[in-house]
């Protein structure tokens, strides 16, 4: 017998769960196709100076029920790509650069200065200028 951390009682729960694991299976593929695809295009479409120039202040001209459900679905797609990349820490897939796009999409105070850090580690920019270098882009000033 065992106390409940052994070999026996895990394999039992992945038989008695195997239809969940295979939906996290076909998840993680998908969101790995998917940014794959999708990170390099929003990183090579971001203008060099997006992280030295100053930040505009820009009036909308949209109705602020637009505006609303506007942020408000931007701020859904970015949580949902950070989500996406925190699992791909551990699973296939960019996580940190899928992370970095979520972040970028999502509207919270600190976030230039959130931006700003991740962007100025070593790693993550030489990954970032790689992927834009790919797509003829220039590189991004840090």
């Amino acid at each position: 017998m065992t106390d409940g951390w052994g070999a026996i009682p895990l394999l039992q729960w992945t038989i008695s769960n195997e239809k969940l694991l295979w939906w996290l299976f076909a998840l993680s593929i998908t969101t790995f196709i998917a940014t794959l695809v999708a990170v390099p295009w929003w990183l090579a479409r971001i203008p060099p100076d997006y992280f030295t120039r100053p930040r505009r202040k820009t009036a909308s001209t949209r109705h602020p029920v637009i505006r609303t459900l506007g942020a408000i679905g931007r701020n859904l797609l970015a949580f949902v790509f950070i989500l996406a990349g925190i699992l791909m820490l551990v699973l296939p897939g960019q996580g940190i650069l899928t992370i970095l796009v979520g972040v970028m999409l999502m509207n919270f105070p600190g976030k230039r200065r959130l931006e700003r850090w991740i962007v100025s580690r070593d790693v993550v920019l030489h990954s970032i200028n790689w992927l834009r270098r790919r797509e003829g882009k220039p590189p991004l000033l840090p």
